[in-house]
């Protein structure tokens, strides 16, 4: 498992904004007294959501806000990859999943195209918009080679349609997440070629069940 540590710069203080604040104890009511830490993990990802990562400060608000030691709340920050520790673009950040199933159908292609348009792994670009880093795989093996961006998965990527997501993140465009082939979900690719009379499998060819001693209506 790799280390993870808190970037070495961080801002002076964090504060909740009215609306992260207000979502945050909405989570708290869920849970009862003397289980308020139990919330940890949702307001973390408040944290992240507002400020883009996780900063250092927010640790020690977020201990005092559910009545934990900071430890605590350090414990899941640095343990749950799904945290940032250090900042992230602002416009787009890219995780490219690296593992067997993505390598083997492109993604060694897909980490040059991020090296030349963003720069390493790990790093912002230079003017602080874009960012990204391998993971691990995050479930969408069927459709490799694939990537998350901020919250949603694009998938069945090529160097040409991700270098495209891009420029459309770069000029402030909402890219549609999915497949970039138009799969289906985690179909096969193409059209069906078998089952394909609908008849089979909506009903209309179901027989009525005749039960001993029940007479029909």
């Amino acid at each position: 498992m790799s280390v993870r540590r808190l970037a070495k710069q961080q801002p002076t203080s964090f504060a909740f904004t009215p609306a992260s604040l207000e979502k945050a104890h909405w989570w708290l009511a869920k849970f009862p007294d003397g289980r308020k830490q139990s919330a940890v993990i949702p307001i973390l990802w408040l944290v992240q959501k507002q400020e883009g990562w996780v900063p250092e400060p927010a640790l020690r608000v977020v201990a005092e806000l559910i009545g934990a030691p900071v430890m605590r709340v350090l414990e899941n920050v640095t343990f749950y990859t799904m945290f940032q520790l250090q900042p992230v673009g602002t416009v787009a950040h890219v995780q490219l999943c690296g593992t067997t199933p993505c390598m083997l159908r492109g993604a060694n292609d897909l980490k040059t195209v991020l090296e030349a348009r963003i720069g390493h792994k790990d790093h912002r670009s230079a003017d602080g918009r874009f960012s990204w880093e391998e993971v691990e795989c995050m479930g969408a093996c069927a459709n490799a080679p694939m990537c998350a961006i901020n919250d949603y998965y694009f998938e069945d990527l090529t160097p040409e349609s991700l270098d495209g997501l891009v420029d459309s993140f770069a000029v402030g465009e909402k890219p549609q997440p999915g497949s970039a082939i138009g799969r289906q979900n985690s179909a096969p690719e193409g059209e069906p070629v078998t089952l394909t009379d609908t008849s089979l499998y909506d009903g209309s060819r179901a027989m009525p069940i005749k039960l001993p001693g029940v007479v029909a209506a």
